[in-house]
């Protein structure tokens, strides 16, 4: 059981992020935390699972127990008995290098036999077809496949209570059915569960309640049933996802409505591998549309996000070259005419403050011009806050709009939705259409179906490198 009573909380120097929660968890419950980007949730599971007060510090005041223990009595090592965690980065709960070792990492730290800890992950691996991702680099996975043994390296921890911060983020479609089958057989064991989520309809089978927050307060709890039956319409102005869960490679795309034919820029001679590895890929030549906001689509560990970091020159030992115009850029010209937006949009966080951010992105400094760019996306009132103290969604909006303030020609983006709600979605969305109409190429790696919908002219499904035209 978790039991929340009174709980208030403030980081260091920032406004309160958490006020007057009061929630009650009973074992084998399901219960979704969901509201718009920056309303509190993930600040509330870090109560639950101990990293508040023990890590993230700040003011903190009422009472936060899990299965009868005090949680700010009790040491991170003695609460990860009890709750086991799948974070929104999954790359920061990593302990060891290679994906075996990490589902055997909390096994171990529970004291379990070399036998027991085989067998537990033996069970995880083949009741979720994970065998393709054992004995594999951490540092070689793509960040769906990091998120598939995140979850898996708690699925296989006698654990109670398991929390899940944003955990469809970063998945494909496919990935998304295995979490899917994965909080079933959790449910059916007995577990506790406590999700937050924006992306909801995978869920809507299990959860038993749904708790809606804002402005860090517990607005409405919702019996599941009552909670299912609300409209599209309802649940967007939530801040929830709720339009199904659409595989990318099912979008229609309409061709009957093409106005002109886009100029191109010319890929030649990509291929890229891993050190003693077979090639992620292999490109003689491919040509992609310009003045366009092309996607990216394919299942994860397709090599998305290595053909990113390759087009825009930063995986040096690969020598592509892209024609542009009567223009052939290496890869050092890539580097410094191309922007990409990071997955994990921690790396590319560097200043003190939100407005820095931005402004050292720009040609010219113009404090004006930056201001305008964060009013666009909601974070004017966040102008002066460090960048790492924001919520997932909120650095991710942050890094769009260094991307904006840049004015290069060519912006690359990967998975720029994950962690947005619906309203920050259309709103990321509105900004790409805008960075089209400004004669910029835009090029997504992306799962998410509502922005490709929404924005999207081209796709190119990085299986079959083809592309296919959708009318906006």
């Amino acid at each position: 059981m978790i039991c929340l009573n009174n709980v208030s909380f403030k980081y260091t120097k920032e406004q309160e992020s958490l006020r007057d929660i009061n929630l009650t968890v009973n074992d084998g419950d399901v219960v979704l935390v969901c509201g718009p980007s920056g309303c509190g949730k993930t600040t509330l599971v870090r109560c639950v699972n101990g990293l508040i007060p023990h890590f993230y510090k700040g003011e903190l005041s009422g009472k936060v127990s899990v299965n009868g223990v005090n949680v700010s009595d009790t040491t991170l090592r003695k609460l990860s008995r009890h709750v086991g965690t799948v974070f929104q980065n999954p790359r920061s709960q990593f302990f060891n290098v290679d994906t075996t070792s990490e589902l055997a990492f909390g096994c171990e730290n529970f004291g379990m036999s070399p036998d027991e800890t085989e067998t537990r992950i033996n069970d995880v691996v083949n009741r979720h077809d994970m065998a393709p991702l054992m004995d594999r680099s951490i540092f070689k996975l793509s960040g769906g496949e990091k998120q598939k043994i995140a979850c898996a390296s708690i699925a296989v921890e006698p654990v109670e209570v398991i929390i899940l911060d944003e955990p469809s983020a970063n998945l494909d479609h496919k990935g998304v059915c295995e979490l899917q089958k994965m909080i079933a057989a959790w449910r059916e064991d007995g577990k506790t569960i406590l999700i937050a989520e924006h992306r909801i309809s995978y869920l809507l089978p299990y959860i038993t309640r749904a708790v809606l927050m804002d402005h860090g307060a517990i607005v409405r709890e919702y019996p599941a049933e009552e909670f299912r039956s609300l409209s599209g319409d309802e649940l967007h102005s939530m801040g929830m996802r709720a339009d199904g869960m659409k595989n990318p490679a099912d979008v229609t795309i309409r061709t009957d409505a093409k106005t002109g034919t886009p100029g191109v820029m010319t890929l030649s001679n990509m291929r890229y591998a891993y050190r003693h590895e077979k090639p992620v890929f292999d490109i003689p030549e491919l040509d992609i549309p310009t003045g366009e906001i092309v996607a990216v689509t394919g299942t994860n560990g397709a090599g998305k996000s290595t053909f990113l970091r390759c087009l825009c020159g930063m995986e040096r030992r690969c020598k592509a070259t892209l024609k542009v115009g009567s223009e052939v850029w290496n890869n050092k010209s890539r580097r410094r005419k191309i922007y990409m937006v990071m997955q994990d949009v921690n790396h590319q966080l560097f200043t003190d403050s939100v407005l820095e951010e931005v402004m050292i992105s720009q040609k010219t400094e113009d404090r004006e011009s930056a201001l305008k760019i964060l009013e666009s996306l909601d974070l004017a009132e966040y102008a002066g806050r460090h960048p790492l103290s924001l919520s997932g969604g909120q650095k991710q909006r942050v890094a769009i709009a260094s991307a904006i303030a840049s004015e290069r020609s060519i912006i690359l983006f990967d998975e720029p939705t994950s962690g947005l709600d619906h309203e920050h979605m259309l709103q990321v969305s509105e900004l790409l259409k805008r960075l089209k109409e400004a004669g910029r190429t835009v090029i997504i790696v992306t799962h998410d179906v509502e922005l490709i919908e929404n924005a999207c002219t081209y796709i190119i499904n990085f299986e079959k490198l083809k592309f296919e035209l959708k009318h906006l």
